[in-house]
């Protein structure tokens, strides 16, 4: 399942990277960014291409339901992914971070 169809099947909204200045939805929202590549190199050249993808969930509130349907969704496609959570405070907002490679 391509990154795009995944994100809107969970349901909430989205965008890549950051929403535009004053256009940000209501939380619980999604960001997803590739902010880097992990390749594999053989001989000198690209072997094995792989990129690390963050999946950023935003909540004005603690919502470990909500949590638990990304992850389930995750676990559905296959992805392996590690976990962080921060409270942004100038925000007023959670972020939980999913990262994988795909």
């Amino acid at each position: 399942m391509a990154v795009v169809a995944f994100v809107e099947a969970v349901g909430l909204p989205w965008a890549y990277g950051h929403f535009a200045e004053g256009e940000s939805p209501d939380p619980p929202f999604l960001v997803i960014l590739y902010p880097s590549a992990d390749n594999f190199a053989a001989d000198g050249i690209v072997y094995f291409s792989s990129n690390v993808l963050h999946l950023e969930l935003y909540t004005d509130k603690k919502d470990v339901e909500l949590e638990e349907t990304v992850e389930a969704a995750l676990t559905g496609q296959g992805l392996y992914y590690d976990k962080s959570e921060v409270w942004i405070e100038s925000e007023w907002l959670y972020e939980v971070l999913y990262e994988m490679e795909v």
